[in-house]
């Protein structure tokens, strides 16, 4: 008969058993659960991933400028865009210019955004009318008769039309100016387009810097961003420099000539100064009239050739008749300017003119147009059709080498290449080796203060006005 120890002991084990029969081995739980649906969970698990990525990629992209123009592509395949147009007439010294541009509003977030643009010139310009406005006012309608043909007859009222005149009209008498306004203002009341009171006007200095300065930077790309670029402009009657410190605190002298400008989505904090009688035809004629009595007309001028010989030389809407004169450097086998005499005079013309120098224009990416660009390609530092990088001491260089030669075909070139090098290192206090980028274009728009004086009237009515 069993004892009681093993009674307990046979309990214990059948317990155990019992136990161990009632749980299901770990393999076959493994295996009862269903792999369908293990497969669906990867898979939602996977899609949600997927979408979390493309979320999160889209919202990056939307607020890059990148992404901006790929939707703008197809927004404006699928016809959604509404196109905006704007008329700028350039009165400048030496011709007048039409630019009528066409606009959209980019889709994400509204900007405007250049498509295309119409650019005609005429010479000379509306300052050589200052005592016959009607005529004057003749050659503007010729030009706006172009910007006509390319905008929509039904968009006319809708777009708005203006003429700012610079330095030319700013270098003559005040009712002579006057007169020309005028002249416009009576031609554009019957142009059809939409105009106001400050339709035509002459436009100030500071105004033509900041929109040469937002026209350069905006077809650069570069208004979104820290890396503006300083724009250079010399026209005919006066320059501009405009660009933004990288710390105004070191240029207390920069203090009222700052100028807070909207750009997209921000301001960006600029200086510029408009030099009056330091454009390029101004130069010329304070040199040519160097220790000349007042009135004459007839000119010797130690910036020009000897070998030239009364060369036709207009300033407004006066006529001059400049001739080289002689140096001890010139010889009659090789006649050429006494450089050094030259550059004295252009100092001595071009320094107390400006005020302030932009002593920080150094730290600055430059970019440089018009006058710059034009004498540049005409004697072969960049080329004639894309422009390109040159540096303040290949214009040094090359002003030396032009007065050192006797060139019937570009009689003034001299002057100009000198008063350029006099104008980059002296005065603004440039390095031989700073870079200049120089151009006409960017990606088919002209360099012109006219675009960024378009944006602004279009922007206006937003309370963005530059």
């Amino acid at each position: 008969m069993p004892s009681a120890n093993q009674n307990l002991r046979n309990r214990k084990l059948q317990q155990q058993v019992s136990s161990e029969r009632s749980q299901a081995p770990a393999g076959s739980r493994r295996k009862s659960a269903n792999p369908k649906i293990v497969a669906n969970n990867l898979r939602f698990s996977f899609f949600c991933l997927v979408i979390s990525a493309a979320l999160l990629m889209f919202l990056f992209l939307t607020y890059t400028d990148s992404f901006h123009p790929i939707v703008d592509s197809i927004a404006g395949h699928l016809g959604y865009h509404e196109k905006t147009y704007a008329v700028v007439m350039d009165a400048g010294s030496t011709g007048s210019r039409v630019l009528a541009f066409e606009f959209h509003r980019g889709y994400l977030d509204g900007r405007l955004v250049l498509d295309h643009e119409l650019f005609e010139h005429s010479k000379p310009g509306l300052s050589a009318f200052a005592d016959r406005p009607k005529e004057g006012a003749v050659t503007i309608e010729k030009l706006l008769q172009k910007a006509k043909d390319v905008i929509p007859r039904e968009k006319w009222s809708q777009t708005p039309l203006v003429l700012k005149a610079t330095a030319g009209l700013r270098l003559l008498k005040p009712e002579q100016a006057e007169g020309l306004l005028q002249a416009c203002r009576d031609l554009f009341e019957k142009s059809g387009f939409l105009v106001n009171e400050q339709a035509v006007e002459i436009m100030d200095g500071t105004d033509e810097g900041i929109f040469s300065w937002f026209t350069v930077n905006f077809l650069l790309g570069k208004l979104n961003g820290r890396n503006t670029v300083a724009a250079l402009d010399l026209g005919g009657g006066s320059t501009q420099v405009t660009f933004a410190p990288k710390d105004v605190s070191q240029t207390p002298l920069y203090k009222d000539f700052m100028h807070r400008v909207p750009t997209f989505n921000a301001f960006v904090d600029v200086f510029t100064t408009s030099y009056l009688g330091a454009g390029l035809m101004a130069v010329r004629h304070a040199v040519f009239t160097h220790g000349a009595p007042e009135g004459q007309t007839k000119l010797t001028s130690e910036c020009v050739n000897s070998i030239i010989k009364d060369k036709l030389f207009r300033y407004g809407t006066e006529q001059f008749y400049i001739s080289g004169k002689e140096n001890p450097k010139a010889t009659a086998e090789n006649p050429e300017v006494d450089y050094e005499q030259c550059a004295s005079i252009v100092r001595k013309k071009v320094l107390p003119t400006l005020r302030p120098k932009p002593v920080t224009l150094k730290q600055h990416e430059i970019s440089a147009f018009s006058y710059f660009f034009d004498r540049a390609i005409e004697t072969g530092l960049v080329d004639p059709f894309q422009g390109g990088e040159t540096t303040v001491g290949s214009f040094v260089t090359k002003s030396r080498e032009v007065c050192a030669d006797a060139n019937a075909d570009q009689p003034f070139m001299c002057v100009d290449l000198t008063f350029i090098a006099v104008l980059l290192e002296e005065g603004y206090g440039l390095k031989p080796k700073t870079p200049l980028k120089l151009y006409k274009k960017i990606d088919g728009h002209e360099i012109s203060w006219a675009l960024g004086a378009a944006y602004n009237i279009l922007t206006s009515n937003k309370s963005s006005q530059l």
